[in-house]
């Protein structure tokens, strides 16, 4: 499955367009990382915890957004937008979801 943020794949016309894929994942911080996350922002440097949850969410997203092309037919997913949100009672939930155009090229 070929997944990118472009429009097209170069040297791979599309074939066939099956429509929007979308993947969405929504995952909570817990209490540790807050309070780890806090210290940072005090001392300054980066949070490797919430980094980690971060890269772990979009992962997970185009898991779902490619396994909803594959069993739609398609060998490639096109014009990919990734978001990133903040949800949930003061913000404590990650929400990261990303969509496109399912085609076989």
């Amino acid at each position: 499955m070929i997944l990118t943020t472009t429009p097209a794949i170069e040297g791979y016309p599309v074939q066939q367009y099956f429509g929007i894929v979308t993947g969405e994942v929504i995952l909570g911080a817990n209490v540790f990382k807050d309070l780890f996350a806090g210290i940072r922002d005090i001392v300054g440097g980066r949070s490797g915890s919430y980094e980690t949850v971060l890269r772990e969410a979009r992962q997970q997203a185009f898991a779902e957004l490619s396994a909803e092309a594959q069993r739609m037919g398609a060998n490639g997913v096109i014009g990919i937008d990734i978001d990133y949100e903040v949800v949930g009672s003061g913000g404590s939930m990650l929400m990261v979801t990303c969509s496109g155009t399912a085609v076989r090229i």
